[in-house]
């Protein structure tokens, strides 16, 4: 399994122990709420839920924030701009958009697993303006347009 450094900085209300894989082969490690009271989720709402950890990502990376799936099955959250993005330069304290997308509220408890973290590579897009981009068998066709 390759690895790659990532610096970890736990706030001042931060409670626990730093995340860590679930299993041995896991791309994901799990983010707890750091929560001094529960939050209620009606459906339909949204609310920002801090994890009290910052990180130095190595340039060349970005940490993505996703949905954990027996969250979204069992209880309908999801994260509202999944996956969200931890930028290499962002030194802040990461917080999770959590919406309920379920028919009953859903209470987030201090210390829940919220969300899952995936270090992933970055690639910049070096940008050429052109005055045509090359033919293909599907050329402009949108939405739909290649069948079920």
């Amino acid at each position: 399994m390759n690895k790659v450094k990532v610096k970890i900085l736990k706030l001042e209300n931060y409670k626990g122990e730093l995340p860590r894989y679930e299993s041995a082969l896991a791309s994901g490690f799990d983010v707890r709420a750091q929560l001094e009271k529960s939050v209620v989720l009606k459906p339909g709402d949204r609310a920002l839920i801090p994890t009290a950890l910052s990180f130095e990502i190595p340039p060349g990376y970005e940490i993505q924030a996703r949905p954990r799936s027996g969250f979204a099955i069992k209880k309908g959250i999801s994260l509202a701009n999944t996956p969200g993005t931890i930028d290499a330069d962002y030194r802040g304290e990461v917080k999770i958009i959590l919406i309920n997308l379920g028919q009953e509220p859903v209470e987030i408890a201090d210390q829940e697993r919220i969300a899952q973290f995936v270090l992933c590579p970055v690639f910049q897009a070096d940008f050429e303006n052109v005055s045509e981009l090359t033919n293909t068998a599907r050329g402009a066709g949108g939405f739909g347009s290649t069948g079920r």
